[in-house]
């Protein structure tokens, strides 16, 4: 997730916040403020309410990160490298440059943010029993201990991308000692968890008319559409594993010069080809940008004549340049650059294809295919073994 707020570092860990972030500053303040505390401590001035409401806020999101703080040294003490941790409207996010290698260490990385949540929990608990201040403060940091203690049951869950997920994806891999069919029932039970939150809030909606109902809509759809395109990506990690980017990119792609006069480009190259992108070359043949039809499309005909490609393509980002031998998971790293377009493939300096999503579609869909034959192959291998044990499967002297 991008971050929009580079908050700065925190055990070596870059931390940031997402626009949305200051959404749910907003939201939980305004609960606070407007309902939570006026019935906790009534008859207090509302600049009272809501400046302890902001502070309450700001150390929920203090809370939120000290969750994700724990998932990310664990990791680290793990092996596995930590990019970065971001805020965001449904709590924070970590984000890895690795994997887990064993169940357990899956299993210790996922448990460390509840534990935390429920630690602070029980600190916000002995405060409130043991704080002799104001009652409007007091009201808060229980709040705190009970949003703390939600948050870690929550996150406990049974389902992808939740930390109970998580467990689940660990208790399956050492159970079965397949990771590829953990993948898919952790994804599958976040998707059954989404849409039952889905149902619940809609019920509460319809029945209660509580505005929570909406709420926990929001969480549920989150929820199931996260679950979906985990187990999307954990399937591409799959389908593209052993295969390099040149089984996977289109070869000899249409290309941009960028020192071409618009108008040339178009009746040349554009109105010719079937691709929606170009990769930009240079007068060597080395990558210069991208250039897509809408940003040709985009360009007043008057115009077209007096301008070069360079001036319209885009700069391709870093990341997005590839070697026909890098891995063909680097392809699931970067999101597309300009509609279609995933990554340029360059050797030796020089454009020698592109890939798509389309390209990658086709490929992950033969890996299915490749994957299902072989199953089958292997179920008429055992079927014939039982009609004929003891046999061999061919005549050695044929």
């Amino acid at each position: 997730m991008k971050q929009s707020l580079r908050l700065g570092h925190v055990a070596g860990i870059p931390v940031g916040a997402h626009w949305s972030t200051l959404m749910i500053v907003l939201l939980i303040g305004g609960v606070l403020a407007t309902t939570v505390l006026p019935q906790a401590v009534r008859d207090q001035p509302p600049a009272r309410y809501w400046m302890i409401a902001a502070a309450a806020s700001i150390m929920f999101l203090g809370s939120l990160l000290g969750h994700e703080l724990a998932h990310a040294i664990v990791a680290r003490r793990r092996g596995v490298p930590v990019k970065s941790i971001t805020l965001w409207l449904l709590g924070g996010v970590t984000e890895f440059a690795g994997e887990t290698k064993t169940p357990k260490d899956e299993f210790q990385v996922s448990v460390a943010g509840p534990l935390v949540s429920l630690l602070l929990s029980g600190v916000f608990y002995l405060a409130v029993v043991f704080l002799n201040g104001p009652a409007l403060i007091v009201a808060a940091v229980r709040w705190l201990a009970l949003m703390n203690a939600v948050l870690a049951v929550f996150n406990m869950l049974p389902g992808a991308p939740l930390d109970g997920g998580r467990v689940l994806h660990a208790a399956l891999w050492r159970m079965h000692g397949d990771r590829v069919r953990a993948d898919r029932a952790a994804a599958k039970a976040g998707q059954v968890l989404g849409m039952a939150l889905i149902g619940l809030g809609g019920m509460e909606l319809i029945l209660l008319a509580w505005t929570g109902g909406l709420w926990m809509m929001l969480i549920g759809w989150f929820l199931a559409s996260a679950a979906r395109s985990e187990g999307l990506v954990r399937a591409a990690h799959e389908g593209l594993k052993g295969r390099r980017v040149r089984d996977v990119m289109t070869t000899s792609p249409d290309v941009a010069p960028a020192w071409q006069d618009i108008d040339d480009f178009i009746a040349i190259v554009a109105l010719r080809s079937r691709q929606t992108v170009f990769p930009v070359v240079d007068f060597g043949g080395h990558s210069a940008g991208v250039l897509s039809l809408d940003a040709l499309t985009a360009i007043p005909p008057a115009q077209r004549h007096d301008r070069r490609v360079a001036t319209v393509a885009r700069p391709l980002p870093p990341g997005h340049l590839l070697s026909p031998d890098d891995d063909a998971t680097r392809i699931l790293e970067p999101s597309p650059v300009v509609g279609e377009l995933m990554a340029v493939v360059a050797e030796a300096g020089h454009v020698v294809g592109m890939v798509t999503t389309a390209d990658l579609t086709r490929t992950l869909q033969q890996a299915v295919l490749r994957t299902t034959s072989l199953h089958q192959d292997a179920e008429r291998t055992d079927d014939t073994q039982q009609d004929h044990p003891g046999q061999p499967l061919h005549d050695p002297g044929a």
